[in-house]
Parts: structure tokens; C-alpha cells; sequence
């Protein structure tokens, strides 16, 4: 039995059942249009249920010894090192990723659950001075109790894994809500690994479901005391301002319009390296992905040559080949988006070096340069094989063209000189960027988070334990205090 036969359903207190709404959630083959699966959505009322079964379940799972908790994390990681084959063919058959997608995904994905292992004895309190002589000060660090979790769908089981895993290290439960294009890399199998790996039932719970059908029930919900979500900005503007209306934290990693600059003393074969594989991985749908190509006009010549060569070569198709460098967009509506993007931005007047023909969800790569300064493209996320060269002269004008954008998440410089790049690098508007590397990176102890649009808040590492955690302070009166009446 297939994955998608097999969880093709809610998770809820334990229990995979169908949900109660009156239409269905098609699972569809992004390349070549095969139903996967079929889900009924989810209603309000298994909404209610999932978050009511957490709230049961978290004080169990929050007094459990935390060195008992860490072995359900080396279960799940022993089951992802066992299914790897399994667990890829689901990704490429869901995401359209290609092979080298699919490995990058599920090796990123056992790095966060190696780091849960340690997380879960990362909760340390503190002793802090009081002015009272008799007086002692503890500080806690306990579960915030009910985590909400909605995950996209280009990364869908690591980017779950990814807030699922630290939560439930700390002590929480969680209601998690994947992505419709990818609910079972991104929901069913999450489950089904820690199911599998012994975490008590109601700890973790799967709701698919659609805002058409339960509005906003999944942030307004009493329970849950943090959202944790990853997606648009436009998205993230709303589940922000409707927790912050019922006084919930909100951990938002959001859009990008990254870029990668090369400086005039780059290794220009190198650059090329590092950009077309930050823009083209999983065809451009990654939120750290270098939609700006930013090269300094004493190198533009060299470096566009090799880059349109480089992308020429890539080839498009099937991702269940291991050859094929570019799969399918998620879905028709983002081939047809990013199609009518690149027609635009030629019509505005920008170049086409490379012009990418669309045939269904394939959309082959485009290269643009010459693209009109108050073109839309240059401020808004691309997210799909698109790429904008863009020369600059000198430092200052490469900071500026860096700057203009609403967003911030990552970034990348190359340069021949290290510190350089890193006094460049402080002066880009960004929560990370990376000199002489690729503009995609993510590591599991690193704050890994944007600035501007791009979200609020930081993962990985100690900054899980700031997402996931809050503090307690319990005073102890060892002798006997005054009172003013």
C-alpha cells in the first residue's frame, strides 16, 4: 500500500479518520497529472478536536523525563534513514522534485531531528539575585503548551519536521496544518514517522484542510498559544494580525527576493556556480532563492555568457529522472503566473536571454537582463526558474539595487576578498547572507529568519527554545517578608 493510500486521511487524538467536510482535497502529480489521493477536508469541529486532544495530551507529554521524550526523535530518524527511498519517491511523486531535491529535503529534515534530540534537554533555568537577602528568584523555562503549525508546500515534510520536531522536543503538542498541494509529505507522513516512533497519541495532530472551509478557526482557536507559520508574506500579514488580535506569538518565515552579488574581483566561474544552483533549485520555488543576479558591469560580459550557457544546459522534465535539473511548478496556476511574469517583464522591456517554453506545469528556465527599473519584477518574489541580471557599477550602487526591495531573508557576495564581503555583507538588509556561497542555506543550529516582508521571528537553535518556550518566575521567602499594611 502507498503513502498515499495509506494516510490519505486526518490525524486527530491518534486516530486516522476521514474528515466531516462536504468536499474533498484532490492530491494531484504535479508532472503528470495522476491523482495521488483524495482527502475530505476538515470542518471547524475537527479543528475543535485536534486542538482539544493536544491540549489533553501536552501536560503528559511536557511531564515526560525529557531523555525519555529524545527517543522518540531517534526513532523518527532511524525510520527516515530506513524509508529514504520510500520517503524521496513520495516527495518527487507530490512536489515535483526532482532526486536531488528530494535528498536535500530528507537530508536537512534528519539534521533538525538530530537537534531535537539535544533540544529536549536545552529547557535550563536560571537562579537570579534578589534585592531581599531572604528571598530566592527562580526562572523557568516551560512549554508554551499548544503549538499551531501551517507548513508550505516547496518543502512540505522538512519545513513540518522543522517547527513539529523543536516543538514537541520542549514539551509541547501541536496541531499541524500542511499545505493543500502537499498534504501528505507535509502532514500525513510526518505523523505517520513519530506515530511510528512512539509519540503518545494526541501529542501531534493533522488537520488538511482549506480557509475556504474553516476561515480562520485554525488561529483563532483558544487553545494554541503560538502559530508557527511559513508561506507568503501576504498570507503571513494575515495570520499575523489575527493572532496578534487574540494575543498569540507568531513565528512567520515568509517570502524573499533574494540577491546574489558579484563583486569585480569574483571568481567568476565560481559565481556562475553559486547562481544558477541558488535560483534553479527546485525550480525557483524557495524562499531563499536568488530571484537578482546583481554583477558588477566589468564583469557583466563574462559572467552572462557563462550563466546563459550554464542554464541552457539544464535540463527540464521528469523529475523522477535522475538527469532532469527542472521539474514541474506545483501546480498550473504558478506555471501560468510565472509564464504572464516573463511576458510582462519582456513587454515593460526587458531582454530575454533564455525565454523558457511552458508545457503544462513544466516551465523551462528564463534569463532577463535590461529589465526597466520600475519593473514589478524586480521587487517581488519570483518563485519559479526566473532569472534577473542586473549590472551595477561599484559598491555602492550594488548595495543600493541589493536594498530596494520590501523583503530581506537571504542573500549572497562574491568576492576575492573575505572581509570584503563581510563588511558588504553587514550592509545588506537581510537576516542572512552568505559570502562566496549560494544564496540557500539553512542549518539547523544557525537563527535561520528575515527582516522587512520577509517575517518575525527566528528558528534553529537557542531561538527554538524563544519560539517554543516562555518563562516562569517562581520566588521562594525563605525568611518572612514586610508588608507596608
Amino acid at each position: 500500500m502507498s503513502y498515499f493510500d495509506q494516510l490519505a486521511h486526518q490525524y486527530i487524538d491518534g486516530e486516522w479518520r476521514a474528515g466531516s467536510g462536504s468536499w474533498d482535497i484532490v492530491d494531484f502529480n504535479p508532472y503528470d497529472g495522476e491523482k495521488l489521493a483524495s482527502i475530505t477536508v476538515a470542518t471547524g469541529k475537527e479543528i475543535d478536536e485536534a486542538y482539544r486532544a493536544a491540549e489533553r495530551a501536552q501536560p503528559g507529554w511536557a511531564g515526560t523525563n525529557p531523555y525519555t521524550r529524545r527517543l522518540v526523535f531517534e526513532r523518527a530518524l532511524r525510520i527516515i534513514d530506513e524509508r529514504e527511498a520510500e520517503l524521496s519517491a513520495a516527495i518527487t511523486a507530490e512536489c515535483g522534485g526532482t532526486a536531488l531535491k528530494a535528498a536535500f529535503e530528507l537530508h536537512l529534515a534528519r539534521e533538525f531531528l538530530r537537534e531535537a534530540i539535544h533540544l529536549a534537554l536545552g529547557a535550563e533555568g536560571r537562579i537570579l539575585p534578589s534585592p531581599d537577602d531572604t528571598r530566592e528568584n527562580r526562572l523557568y523555562r516551560v512549554p508554551v503548551g499548544v503549538v499551531g503549525v501551517i507548513s508550505p508546500f516547496n518543502f512540505p515534510f522538512l519545513l513540518s519536521v522543522k517547527s513539529v520536531a523543536p516543538a514537541l522536543a520542549l514539551g509541547n503538542a501541536v496541531v499541524l496544518k500542511p499545505h493543500q498541494n502537499t498534504p501528505v509529505c507535509g502532514g500525513g507522513l510526518v505523523a505517520h514517522v513519530f506515530e511510528e516512533a512512539g509519540l503518545p497519541p494526541g501529542v501531534l495532530n493533522v488537520v488538511v484542510t482549506d480557509i475556504a472551509e474553516i476561515g480562520d478557526a485554525l488561529i483563532e482557536h483558544p487553545v494554541p498559544k503560538v502559530i508557527s507559520f511559513t508561506g507568503s508574506d501576504k498570507v503571513g500579514r494575515h495570520v499575523a494580525t489575527v493572532a496578534a488580535s487574540h494575543f498569540k506569538r507568531t513565528i512567520l518565515e515568509l517570502g524573499g527576493n533574494s540577491a546574489l552579488i558579484v563583486l569585480d574581483d569574483a571568481d567568476v566561474d565560481y559565481a556562475v556556480d553559486a547562481a544558477v544552483f541558488s535560483r534553479f533549485i527546485h525550480q525557483g520555488q524557495v524562499c531563499m532563492a536568488a530571484n537578482r543576479v546583481l554583477v558588477d558591469r566589468s564583469l557583466e560580459r563574462e559572467f552572462t555568457e557563462k550563466f546563459t550557457a550554464r542554464v541552457r544546459a539544464l535540463k527540464v522534465g521528469d523529475p523522477g529522472d535522475p538527469a532532469t535539473h527542472i521539474g514541474p511548478l506545483i501546480n498550473s496556476g504558478q506555471a501560468e503566473a510565472i509564464t504572464t511574469l516573463v511576458e510582462q517583464a519582456v513587454a515593460d522591456g526587458a531582454t530575454a536571454l533564455v525565454r523558457g517554453a511552458t508545457d503544462g506545469n513544466l516551465v523551462g528556465p528564463s534569463v532577463l537582463t535590461g529589465v526597466p527599473a520600475d519593473s514589478a519584477i524586480l521587487r517581488q518574489e519570483i518563485f519559479g526558474p526566473v532569472a534577473l541580471i542586473i549590472p551595477f557599477d561599484g559598491e555602492d550602487e550594488a548595495l543600493r539595487l541589493a536594498n530596494d526591495t520590501p523583503y530581506g531573508l537571504s542573500g549572497a557576495v562574491h568576492t576575492g576578498s573575505v572581509e570584503r564581503g563581510v563588511r558588504f555583507a553587514k550592509r545588506v538588509e537581510t537576516g542572512m547572507i552568505h559570502v562566496n556561497d549560494a544564496t540557500v542555506h539553512d542549518e539547523p543550529i544557525v537563527p535561520f529568519g528575515g527582516e522587512k516582508h520577509s517575517g518575525v521571528g527566528r528558528l534553529n537553535g537557542e531561538s527554538m527554545l524563544e519560539a517554543f518556550t516562555t518563562t516562569k518566575w517562581i520566588s521562594i521567602q525563605h525568611g518572612r517578608s514586610r508588608f507596608p499594611f
